[in-house]
């Protein structure tokens, strides 16, 4: 393996890597997820914390766990690569997983039972051993969230500027991200039924277990599948870095004049620009400000921090092009956000028998249907609507597209949900049925299945070649961030609404005094308006555009030697 540029083992495709990718992804799903989805009832009823207690804690750690793949994601592009991200990252986890199971399974480690109030919180100790195994896990997740996702759709892809023999069709890859997408959700199903019932009315210890034994299996396969991966390693220089060159050399520059359309912008030759492995890309129109890094200098002279190369250059526009799209994600999981809060404080005040009152609804237990939804919607998406699309024009319907069209169902679910309340507030209240949410939480996830899937191939289709685990950790970072929208608005909406007297509002404790129609309404124009600046950004983005070959903008003569 070269360790000298772009380095990458040159392997035939074989479906048994993403297969085992895809495998993994399931398992350690089901392994975070039987630890997140049950976490605040475990502080409750097992270390008796408080409330706030509770609260404030279970955001921090959500907050650090959506936040780590950034981080690991940087690694895994500038020093480790993506395989070596995971495995470094797989220590942590299972560490973390074991010690949690560990602290549940030992009485030292845990409170007495507690059957009356007020209960004794656990220990100094007992929290701290708890919280490490706690943090281990965010930090293992983390790290294999960052890294996964791009390793396996690496493993379609092709070596260099050349077809690799048995290279698989661009639609393969595209059903990839589709069925990694659904094995994310799968994990969620199974760990919101059978692993929080095994923890609740069985053992929160053997719970924890099954979330082990499902990481350690996946860790086990991930290792064994090692010789038909396609790794790449990173050339050892931070993208970081390369975006500071650029902006610093486009500053030092800003006073020379630029050549028109671009030509005589300083390049390099294909057999020299093997930095990171970043294909080469071609001059684009647009953030005119940064070419004048690609300038050359009088007499060939120029260092590193003075003179770029176009496609560098290049990579600093996809990024900036890249962002304001990403903006409008967080707002889009703001909206997303309303399927586990605010649909289920809906479904509360509801009547919940079906099949003729012989069988109760657990109000929670929709979102586990929810992924039912989505696991249907994908098959839709992927068998259905994607093969008719590539009949009408060549590869189907873009990122960019799929994306408007799961920004517009979201509207389409405020505005049904916001229907279905004020009708419920109008005539039967509590004695409506809870199946009348199903039509809002059908369309939610059609919504999360188009915008979802294609986000992740948009992030990782459009980053530089260096810095896919950085973009493709943007959706994560966007629904960290979406959560914290959220609870800014129910914050202000919640004081802003409420009467003089500090009681009803949209939000009332109880809904029948409020009006939660108003506050689904409100979501719905923020998801419009939303959807507004989504269309208006994407019909004015620009993707990047590869190069296979030099062009009038190459020249064979490096400007200074040291430029790397």
């Amino acid at each position: 393996m070269d360790r000298s540029g772009s380095v990458m083992k040159q392997r035939r495709f074989s479906w048994k890597a993403p297969a085992i990718i895809l495998g993994f992804e399931l398992l350690e799903s089901i392994a975070f997820s039987g630890v997140a989805l049950n976490l605040v009832v475990y502080l409750a009823g097992v270390l008796h914390g408080t409330l706030a207690f509770n609260a404030a804690h279970v955001d921090t750690w959500n907050g650090t766990t959506f936040i780590v793949p950034v981080v690991g994601a940087f690694l895994a592009d500038s020093y480790w690569g993506k395989y070596r991200t995971i495995l470094a990252s797989l220590l942590f986890y299972l560490a973390g997983l074991v010690l949690l199971t560990v602290s549940a399974a030992v009485p030292s480690l845990r409170p007495a039972p507690c059957t009356g109030v007020p209960c004794s919180p656990a220990t100094g100790t007992q929290f701290s051993v708890f919280f490490l195994a706690l943090y281990l896990t965010s930090i293992g997740t983390g790290g294999v969230k960052s890294a996964l996702l791009p390793f396996g759709a690496e493993q379609y892809e092709r070596d260099g500027d050349h077809d690799t023999e048995g290279a698989p069709a661009p639609e393969k890859k595209q059903s990839f991200f589709s069925w990694f997408f659904g094995a994310i959700n799968l994990g969620i199903f199974v760990a919101g039924t059978l692993v929080s019932w095994v923890e609740q009315n069985v053992s929160w210890a053997l719970g924890f277990g099954i979330a082990t034994l499902c990481l350690l299996i996946a860790s086990a396969a991930f290792l064994a599948g090692t010789p038909c991966y396609r790794v790449r390693l990173p050339a050892g220089d931070s993208p970081i870095k390369g975006i500071l060159r650029v902006l610093v050399a486009a500053f030092r520059n800003r006073s020379r004049q630029l050549p028109p359309d671009g030509d005589g912008l300083y390049e390099v030759d294909d057999d020299k620009n093997k930095d990171g492995g970043d294909e080469k890309l071609a001059h684009t129109e647009g953030l005119r400000w940064l070419d004048k890094a690609a300038v050359r200098v009088r007499g060939g002279g120029g260092g590193a921090w003075e003179v770029c190369t176009v496609s560098e250059v290049e990579r600093v526009k996809v990024l900036a092009r890249i962002v304001p799209i990403w903006v409008t994600c967080v707002l889009y999981a703001a909206s997303l956000g309303q399927m586990t809060t605010t649909f289920i404080q809906q479904g509360m005040a509801m009547d919940t028998r079906v099949f003729g009152g012989r069988f109760r609804v657990p109000v929670a237990s929709l979102v586990s249907v929810e992924v039912v939804f989505m696991l249907l919607w994908v098959l839709l998406h992927d068998v259905v609507v994607m093969p008719v699309a590539r009949r009408w024009r060549p590869g189907g319907l873009t990122q960019l597209q799929r994306m408007g069209v799961g920004r517009v169902l979201v509207v389409v679910s405020m505005a049904t949900a916001a229907l279905v309340e004020r009708r419920r507030l109008r005539g039967e209240k509590r004695s409506m049925s809870i199946l009348w949410q199903v039509p809002q939480f059908v369309v939610l996830a059609g919504s999360d299945v188009f915008s979802g899937i294609a986000q992740l191939e948009f992030f990782y289709g459009e980053a530089p070649g260096s810095m896919r685990s950085i973009c493709s950790a943007f959706s994560f970072l966007a629904l960290s961030l979406g959560f914290y929208v959220n609870s800014l608005v129910v914050t202000i909406v919640a004081a802003v609404t409420k009467r003089s007297d500090g009681s009803g509002g949209w939000l009332a404790p109880d809904l029948d005094a409020g009006h939660l129609d108003y506050y689904f309404w409100l979501w719905a124009v923020i998801s419009a308006a939303n959807l507004a600046l989504y269309l208006l950004l994407a019909g004015r983005y620009n993707s990047k555009k590869r190069l296979s070959s030099p062009t009038t903008t190459s020249s064979p003569a490096s400007p200074h030697s040291s430029h790397p």
